[in-house]
């Protein structure tokens, strides 16, 4: 990607960085290798840390002094399929027009990333007194664990930061609140016999009816139970079953029913609340229904994605530092879930701040608008400047 030492502008880092198809099923290496490439042409250090399948890696760089308290950028790399969609050009060749530019990832988030990659030069020339990190991830979309291991190494062979700034696209207001994210996928285990005799066997499916309608009831009384902060849309915790499927024909008792659920939590809510009242209407239903006339059945459950939600910290050092650089006075909450959970979750002030907006994120002929690019850029150098020697 680079000759050594090269700048490059945040538009040629973000073409570079489309190029590659990096959809969370799919390795990255590739483009990580174009990053290290760049960064080591900046003589920035930097680790890499691979997932346990060894197919993608997150980056950890640090321009200034390799001490504690520094501000960690952090962006991820994969993005969402493109299948299905209907692309007016190929998503992975970064187009320009409109004063927008298309691509996927474009704002979800590699223009983000490409910001912060832009900025290294201009930061080496600072002369840093306060690091400046860049945290660029993999598997955000799927389950928010590519920051984990990089996480656990923080304070002990990795300097531990004293903030980080999540540049998801928030149109650079900053976001202190999200909600939580965990998915399930429950197993309903019947016996088949003859529609005529139900005594003999177990059904299923009537018994996934019956947990469905207990995650309706538990919805319910969360929406009942409302939003305290009234910062959230929905005003509530939400809970969504999303697919169900079991039998084989109408006169057989059905063996088996599967289906998926997910509750997304308010920030203050106990996230082993709605698991608890789950596993005792399980408990309930394997006891009087399934196994009604005999030990014929069980029912498992796999929680499948925990992503923590993010809390508010009114005056924590990561809110004062980026509502300062955004030029604000007052922080939002998002309705969609991030990896600022997980740093939050160690202990680390935590923000979501980044340029652009969801609305364009997922769907065909992804942009981010070439103003929000420039608004990104401008809270880079602001950054600088306040790590910068005094």
């Amino acid at each position: 990607m680079s000759r050594r030492g090269q700048r490059l502008t945040h538009l040629e880092l973000l073409e570079r960085l489309v190029s590659f198809d990096t959809e969370s099923s799919k390795p990255n290496l590739a483009l990580m290798d174009v990053v290290c490439d760049y960064l080591e042409g900046w003589d920035v250090p930097f680790v890499r840390v691979p997932n346990a399948a060894g197919d993608k890696a997150a980056v950890f760089a640090t321009i200034g002094p390799m001490v504690d308290g520094g501000i960690v950028l952090s962006g991820h790399t994969d993005v969402v399929p493109v299948a299905g969609q209907a692309w007016t050009t190929d998503p992975f060749a970064l187009r320009i027009a409109d004063g927008r530019a298309y691509g996927r990832g474009a704002v979800d988030m590699k223009g983000f990333c490409a910001l912060a990659l832009a900025a290294v030069p201009d930061a080496l020339a600072a002369d840093l007194r306060r690091p400046i990190h860049i945290l660029l991830s993999y598997d955000e979309e799927t389950t928010c664990l590519g920051v984990a291991d990089t996480i656990a190494r923080f304070g002990a062979d990795l300097p531990r930061p004293g903030a980080v700034i999540v540049g998801e696209p928030t149109g650079m207001e900053v976001a202190d609140a999200h909600k939580s994210i965990v998915t399930y996928h429950t197993t309903v285990h019947g016996h088949e016999a003859h529609s005529a005799k139900p005594m003999l066997g177990a059904n299923a499916v009537m018994a996934a009816a019956d947990l469905v309608s207990e995650l309706n009831r538990i919805a319910d009384a969360m929406i009942a139970r409302g939003d305290a902060s009234g910062r959230f849309d929905p005003p509530a915790t939400t809970v969504h079953v999303g697919t169900i499927a079991g039998g084989t024909a109408r006169n057989i008792l059905p063996k088996v029913c599967t289906f998926h659920w997910e509750f997304r939590g308010l920030p203050d809510l106990d996230m082993g609340e709605i698991p608890a009242l789950f596993a005792a209407k399980v408990a309930a239903v394997t006891r009087e229904r399934l196994n009604r006339y005999g030990e014929f059945g069980r029912i498992e459950t796999v929680e499948e994605v925990a992503v923590p939600g993010l809390a508010p910290e009114p005056g924590s050092e990561a809110e004062r530092l980026a509502l300062r650089l955004a030029g604000r006075n007052h922080t939002i909450s998002v309705p969609y879930a991030t990896e600022a959970g997980r740093f939050q979750e160690a202990g680390i002030p935590t923000v979501v701040c980044g340029p652009g907006s969801i609305d364009q994120a997922h769907q065909p002929d992804e942009y981010i608008t070439l103003a929000a690019l420039d608004s990104g850029a401008g809270f880079m150098r602001r950054l600088i400047g306040e790590c910068g020697a005094p």
